[in-house]
């Protein structure tokens, strides 16, 4: 075997990055063990304990440490369906920005062309900048659509008379930069918030922002903080030598009014019980082993924990900073200075017109410390001396130093004001502080007064500061709004039942696998065991170094690609016994078992990887998540089960170690099979005829159970105590919502999911709060005795379900058309493509098909919706795997010297024949881990194992009796017009 010292080296390297990638992960599951164990149920208590550690370092390898909030930005994070909290997407307004543009104009054509291009948008793929550009052209109106935008604050921008292309480009910028400094508010918003290991997204090609926040429990507040707009001041400030002796006074304070008695401190005691305890550490206690140091911060506990701003002077004397900066603390510090600060006999003191407010984030050199600000109000409302609102443009560049500077442009109005406010800073050597959501961006000082509204801000930035204060800037100006149209709320109840499933699933599936190998294939099965084992350790540390959430589909696609792992190997082990069958030494059949299994390895497996390529572009949330883990589950099983096996075959051939790839049971398993397929093709293809045109009809007729992320609305996961009759459930839930309410069994019998379309257009507040109202009052009259929780809620609005629609099938035809585009160049004649297609619709109408036939009789959810195009288009996959190792087995035998002197047909029967055996192997191999993900997986992925279950039973059944036979008729019977290997001369 050539390259094994290269393979061996890589094993090596890839096992030491996975367990680099998931150390995070243990050491942050172990901290947040000693956080709960700490804090004994109380939550207030375990986020304070992780919060106060958040800048200690918990992981030291030597050559690098690691804070907790280093280590947790880095661990393989759980998604919402296995942890709980909330997804939230966030659609921003293009339709108020363009007016706001305009500066809300009455014309009836231009409104009339907006409103139809909105309309038009619900089910159109263009942008709505594109498609209101062409409802005005259609209106036939004679001014020129760019004079309704060249106004006042536009005048740098657009100009009336320029093209339609122009205008386009302009809107088209203000909406990327409109989703963008939303983006940004956002992200700033949700940092303050604290959730731990927040994922905040654009969702590319869209105006939407995809927001999830684990472990949130507090809907109202999230929705709050999110839908606010966001509000850009400028404000006046305060000199460092102006705040000092307040900041001295407020010390003096607290030192004489707070009582530092340890006996009346709980927490303090219990932190320092234990010398290992990290809270020993902490805080205001940190340095209770030097008597000393404790007396002196006890004496002065504001400067405990926030260090004024000072400097060595030139005499080597501590002197105060200039500027507005007065004071900085460690970011798990700033909690208990702000709780400082809003004490009464501390407010009392502080001045009206004072504000300290912190820096939006740390500065690079100062990883863990954030600086604190004195803000001067102004005027009688004490508020800013100019709001973001006369702000045209801002943009980050470099000056004449080359150094990364922010310019700014403002309106007439704000230059006028902008030249006083400059005027009288300049000759104070003041600052001007930039807030955004009473957060300071940027604190720079006025040199000189700026007339003419164009500024430049510069200062120590990086070139990500730039672009970050420049969104800030522009972000005051933000002529529209963001709103929620789509929310997802699950309760750490059902998540953990969620993990329990996975998990379960989890293990259950590998044992089968385990245990069938050995079975099956005796020493080689054991080989595949351990490729199958360090596979699944691969994914995790892969998954892990990317970042990516884990979800419950994502443990689906762990658990079907230990299934499909052992793919390869059972094609490598069976074109051994092949091999061997033949008369050749185990030695030799093992080199040519690896070399001609590997076409059809990497064929069947590259058609699902483009499937897994195709969810990653086109899905969300979950389904991301098994896309990601599909697709990366396919290149380490491709790693370990053609590369790991053959190195420990290597190694067990070098010391004479018996190999067998069978038992005597398993030996002759479908190794003489002589199926007469071509000959009874047709009976074959009356039968699949019948069962499509039976599912049609139940298409038609019956239709489909949509689920409410493809019709909109909003569902609810409710547990009642007891068993509840469904039909009671309904019935008050339709009379509370006056209109059809769908409810089904989810799981057990005290288990429901109700999905409602009351209220379906509007998504604001108001209606979700009436629609949980009803929903309460329908769930209460069913059965006074029987209580109930609602586990988890779902909110789609009708453009998001319209897009999600859309974006399903252009997937499914996508991958279709990738797929076939695949085996046409790979197999060079069309009859192969048609061949896969035929397959493959036919599994596609037969999944769909039965998903109807079955809705309503079977007890789980048989909903269309994300997950079942994900089930969809992995079915695909898989059936296209099946299909290109028969289609290889026939090119194969097609290019074998006197070919052509055989019939098509018997080519075909021995192609399907030879690799009757994989097949079958493979596909039992793969039903046995969907059986298990179907009966312990859980209920929010029965519907969706179930699909993939079936989709693979129909897939096998399709490649062995449709795909081949349709290529033999296609080509009417008659060999392709291959050209045949010639014999090699024999030697003598």
């Amino acid at each position: 075997m050539q390259g094994k010292g290269l393979i061996k080296f890589l094993v090596i390297a890839v096992s030491i990055a996975c367990l680099y990638a998931l150390s995070f992960t243990f050491v942050t599951r172990k901290v947040e063990r000693d956080a709960e164990n700490y804090a004994q149920g109380d939550m207030a208590r375990e986020k304070s304990y992780l919060d106060s550690i958040a800048g200690e370092v918990v992981y030291n390898l030597g050559f690098a440490k690691y804070t907790y909030r280093e280590a947790k930005a880095q661990e393989l994070a759980l998604g919402l369906d296995l942890k709980g909290g909330m997804n939230v997407t966030m659609e921003i307004s293009i339709d108020e920005l363009i007016r706001n543009l305009a500066d809300n104009p009455k014309d009836e054509k231009f409104n009339a062309a907006l409103t139809a291009a909105i309309s038009k948008s619900k089910t159109s793929q263009k942008s709505l900048v594109n498609l209101f550009i062409d409802e005005y052209k259609a209106a036939g109106s004679t001014t020129p659509l760019s004079t309704y935008f060249a106004t006042k604050d536009n005048a740098s921008l657009i100009k009336a008379g320029d093209s339609d292309a122009q205008l386009e480009s302009f809107l088209q910028k203000e909406a990327d930069n409109a989703i963008q400094n939303s983006y940004k508010v956002l992200r700033t918003r949700i940092d303050k918030f604290g959730v731990a290991s927040p994922n905040i997204q654009i969702q590319q090609g869209t105006n939407r922002i995809l927001i999830e926040l684990p472990g949130v429990n507090d809907e109202q507040r999230v929705r709050k903080l999110l839908q606010g707009s966001a509000k850009l001041e400028f404000y006046e400030t305060h000199a460092n030598q102006e705040v000092y002796p307040l900041l001295e006074n407020i010390n003096k304070t607290l030192s004489s009014t707070l009582k530092v008695a340890s006996t009346d401190d709980k927490a303090t005691t219990d932190s320092t019980k234990k010398s290992d305890d990290l809270l020993a550490n902490l805080g205001a206690n940190k340095n209770t082993k030097d008597s000393a140091a404790a007396k002196l911060s006890q004496e002065n506990p504001l400067f405990d924990v926030l260090r004024p701003a000072v400097y060595m002077g030139e005499n080597q004397q501590m002197a105060l900073m200039p500027g507005a900066m007065v004071g900085s603390a460690e970011l798990k510090d700033t909690a208990k200075v702000n709780a400082f600060l809003n004490r009464p006999e501390v407010k009392s003191i502080i001045p009206g017109n004072l504000k300290l407010l912190w820096s939006v984030k740390p500065e690079a050199k100062t990883p863990n410390i954030l600086s604190l600000y004195a803000i001067r109000p102004a005027g009688v409302d004490n508020g800013p001396v100019l709001t973001g609102d006369v702000i045209t443009n801002a943009r980050d560049e470099f000056n004449e130093r080359n150094e990364p500077v922010v310019s700014m442009q403002m309106n007439s109005d704000g230059a006028r004001e902008w030249k006083k406010i400059t005027a009288k800073a300049a000759q104070g050597h003041q600052s001007i502080a930039i807030v955004l959501d009473n957060v300071v961006y940027s604190a720079p000082g006025v040199n000189e007064e700026i007339a003419g509204g164009n500024s430049s801000i510069s200062g120590s930035f990086t070139v990500e500061d730039t672009k970050d204060l420049a969104n800030v800037l522009k972000a005051g100006r933000l002529p529209t709004t963001a709103k929620i149209v789509e929310e997802a709320i699950v309760g750490p109840t059902l998540g953990q039942s969620a993990i329990d499933s996975g998990v379960n699933s989890a293990v259950i599936g590998i044992v089968l696998v385990l245990v069938f190998m050995i079975a099956y294939y005796n020493t080689a099965g054991l080989v595949a065991n351990i490729a199958v084992l360090v596979n699944v350790f691969f994914i995790m540390g892969v998954l892990a170094s990317l970042n990516a959430v884990l979800t419950l589909p994502g443990i689906a696609g762990i658990v079907l690609t230990m299934g499909t792992a052992v793919d390869a190997n059972v094609l490598i082990y069976e074109r051994i016994r092949e091999e061997l069958a033949g008369g050749k030494s185990i030695r030799q059949a093992v080199a040519d078992g690896y070399k001609h299994a590997l076409p059809s390895i990497l064929d069947s497996q590259i058609t699902t990887f483009l499937v897994g390529l195709v969810l990653f572009f086109f899905g969300t949330g979950p389904i991301l998540g098994f896309a990601t883990t599909l697709m990366v589950g396919i290149i380490t099983s491709l790693f370990t089960g053609i590369f790991l096996t053959r190195i420990i075959f290597e190694w067990m051939l070098e010391r004479d170690m018996k190999i067998k790839v069978s038992f005597p049971w398993s030996a002759k398993t479908l190794q003489n099979a002589n199926f007469q397929f071509i000959k009874k093709r047709k009976g074959l293809y009356i039968v699949s005829i019948v069962i499509v045109i039976a599912c049609f009809a139940s298409i038609f007729i019956k239709g489909f159970s949509q689920g409410v992320d493809f019709q909109g609305g909003r569902t609810y996961t409710i547990r009642y105590d007891k068993p509840v009759d469904l039909e009671a459930v309904r019935q008050n839930l339709d009379d509370a919502f006056q209109k059809t309410t769908e409810v089904k069994v989810f799981g057990a019998a005290n288990q429901v999911r109700v999905t409602t379309t009351y209220h379906v257009e509007e998504t604001s507040d108001e209606a979700d709060k009436e629609v949980l109202t009803k929903l309460n009052e329908g769930l209460s009259k069913v059965d006074a005795s029987n209580k109930y929780e609602i586990l988890s809620s779902q909110k789609v609005g009708p453009s998001i379900a319209t897009d999600m629609k859309a974006r399903s099938i252009y997937a499914t035809i996508f991958a279709l058309l990738i797929i076939a585009v695949y085996i046409l160049v790979r197999f060079r004649k069309w009859q192969y493509s048609a061949g896969a297609a035929i397959a493959t619709v036919h599994d596609a109408i037969i999944v769909l098909g039965l998903f109807s036939l079955l809705d309503g009789i079977v007890p789980f959810s048989l909903d269309i919706d994300q997950h079942f195009i994900a089930a969809i288009l992995t079915v695909l996959g898989y059936s296209v795997n099946d299909t290109v190792v028969v289609f290889d087995r026939i090119r194969e035998d097609v290019n074998k010297p006197n070919a052509l002197n055989k019939d098509f047909g018997e080519t075909i029967n021995h192609a399907i024949n030879t690799t009757l055996s994989r097949t079958v192997i493979t596909s039992l191999t793969i039903v046995f881990v969907l059986a298990v993900l179907f009966i312990f997986g859980g209920e929010v992925i029965r519907g969706f194992s179930f699909a993939i279950l079936i989709g693979i039973i129909v897939g096998t059944y399709s490649s062995i009796f449709l795909a081949a036979p349709a290529v033999y008729d296609l080509s009417k019977g008659k060999h392709f017009e291959e050209t045949p290997k010639k014999a090699e001369p024999v030697t003598p």
